[in-house]
């Protein structure tokens, strides 16, 4: 099983990437043979989107590069990053661009989405945003989870959330999509 993970951030220090890492760790114990690859979307940069700009460009390297990532995977880890209740420009573009090439960007895969946010809102705003948009988009959200006040849930030593009810639901939805992903091979 190859499980792709990304946080929706371009920051180096993203820590929806890292709540997204940890995830697909607990994936990725449930199952023989996984294997994991993260994703860095900041390597993902392209022009602000604009028709007129697909029009000169056409579709991006970037966009192609990522939609082939997406390809590839048999399950998808997503941690959303809210900026002022939304999405992040970075994530935007990359999405606006990706769908550009065919509407279902995320494939049919199936997927956890997360998101996580230093305070107690635990960017809940923008996981309601992305799990409603899913079905328009190809994904098969399987489980979610928002985490709040992550420095004070996740202990960056053990790489391990420190929170017993948080660390169930992260492994709930795990366990979930190691299931459905596993299933899904079954049958084919």
């Amino acid at each position: 099983m190859k499980i792709l993970a990304f946080g929706t951030s371009n920051s180096r220090e993203s820590i929806n990437r890292t709540l997204a890492t940890h995830v697909a760790d607990l994936v990725a114990q449930g199952v023989d043979d996984a294997e994991i690859e993260i994703l860095d979307i900041a390597d993902y940069e392209m022009p602000l989107f604009s028709d007129e700009r697909e029009q000169q460009l056409g579709q991006p390297m970037q966009a192609r590069a990522f939609r082939k990532k997406i390809a590839g995977a048999d399950a998808l880890v997503i941690s959303f990053t809210e900026h002022n209740g939304s999405y992040t420009a970075a994530w935007k573009n990359l999405f606006d661009w990706t769908s550009r090439i065919d509407r279902t960007v995320f494939q049919d895969k199936p997927s956890v989405y997360l998101a996580t946010s230093p305070g107690p809102g635990g960017a809940a705003s923008v996981l309601s945003q992305a799990i409603n948009s899913a079905p328009y988009f190809g994904a098969d959200v399987i489980a979610n989870v928002s985490v709040p006040s992550f420095q004070k849930n996740f202990d960056p030593e053990t790489q391990q959330i420190t929170n017993p009810d948080i660390r169930r639901r992260l492994e709930r939805a795990a366990g979930m999509l190691a299931e459905a992903t596993l299933e899904r091979a079954a049958a084919a």
